[in-house]
């Protein structure tokens, strides 16, 4: 399947942009809306970009009474749990009123598919590992509420109206593509593996991990780390599915978990350099371990992850943050 007409809401952020780059390297005719709040728009080549939000409902449906799309790919949604926790207004609107605006302006537009970046936050804390689609959702955070709140608003948007709709449970987003410019870069950085890998090459001054009293081999959190680029290889693999499928929530993981201090080992070894991080506090709405059983996504896909492992990953972030010291330019 190739020259689709589709819309990447949120594509100047970090997994939007590296899915924007796959989708027009597969055939596709890409254009990207993004508000730039998070965002970068260097990360922006060879696409059609306008800026705008989906919080101005009456330009967004504009925009979609004008241009018609095969498929809308949402990852413009707020996603750090620690803010949700201090800001849950932020996320309820940024996240909830967003894709209700959205998916409002589609129905009134005819416009019927939509990819949406979900999380394995709508899960909450595990009962049994790893998790399931059918596990128990019971998010312990906003941002997983506002997640499964979406997921929501989707499956009745399809019983209601007949928008198909994919939700991809991403486990940890990781990596990135050195080679064709595109890094990540938050602001402020959250993720582990970045801010590892920006201490060891001395563009942090220190380095926390949060919390080592937990219930794991080490103390430390266990994150299933999964490559940007086969996240980006499975949104168009479910793309394809909702022709036969109306309604699709599937994991996107590995099976394999790996500790915060398995991720500080693995950048000390790739990076040359001996690092001790300091131990800080738990942050609130962490779980102690989260790793994906993505069987079903593998069975319906046909797809497998082929980029996602911890060297691979950590060697991409540190030839990026070499290349590109201060981030994007702009």
């Amino acid at each position: 399947m190739s020259g689709k007409r589709i819309l990447v809401i949120g594509g100047a952020g970090y997994v939007g942009s590296h899915f924007a780059r796959y989708a027009l390297d597969a055939g596709h005719h890409v254009a990207i809306m993004d508000n730039l709040s998070k965002g970068h728009r260097s990360a922006v080549r060879g696409m059609q970009f306008f800026e705008g939000d989906l919080l101005d409902d009456i330009a967004f449906k504009d925009h979609l009474s004008r241009t018609g799309y095969d498929a809308i790919f949402h990852f413009a949604a707020s996603c750090l749990v620690g803010e949700s926790v201090s800001d849950p207004a932020l996320y309820y609107r940024n996240n909830v009123i967003a894709a209700l605006n959205m998916l409002e302006a589609m129905r009134r537009t005819g416009h019927h598919r939509v990819i949406f970046s979900s999380t394995c936050a709508v899960y909450g804390l595990p009962e049994r590992l790893p998790l399931t689609e059918d596990h128990p959702k019971n998010p312990i955070s906003p941002y997983g509420r506002t997640k499964l709140a979406m997921e929501w608003m989707l499956e009745d948007y399809q019983t209601a109206y007949g928008i198909r709709s994919a939700s991809l449970r991403y486990f940890n987003a990781a990596g990135c593509e050195p080679g064709r410019g595109l890094g990540e870069d938050h602001r402020p950085e959250t993720h582990l593996i970045p801010n590892v890998v920006r201490y060891a090459l001395g563009l942090n001054p220190e380095l926390t991990i949060f919390g080592d009293d937990y219930p794991t081999p080490d103390g430390t959190c266990i994150r299933d780390y999964i490559h940007v680029t086969d996240l980006a290889e499975a949104h168009l693999e479910a793309f394809a599915m909702l022709d036969k499928l109306p309604l699709l929530r599937l994991n996107l993981g590995t099976g394999n978990g790996f500790s915060n201090m398995e991720v500080v080992r693995a950048v000390s070894r790739i990076a040359g350099v001996d690092i001790t991080p300091k131990i800080g506090p738990r942050r609130p709405g962490d779980p102690p371990e989260l790793v994906a059983d993505s069987g079903r996504a593998f069975e319906l896909l046909d797809w497998r992850p082929s980029r996602s492992g911890l060297d691979k990953i950590v060697s991409e972030v540190v030839r990026w943050f070499s290349d590109h010291p201060q981030g994007y330019p702009e």
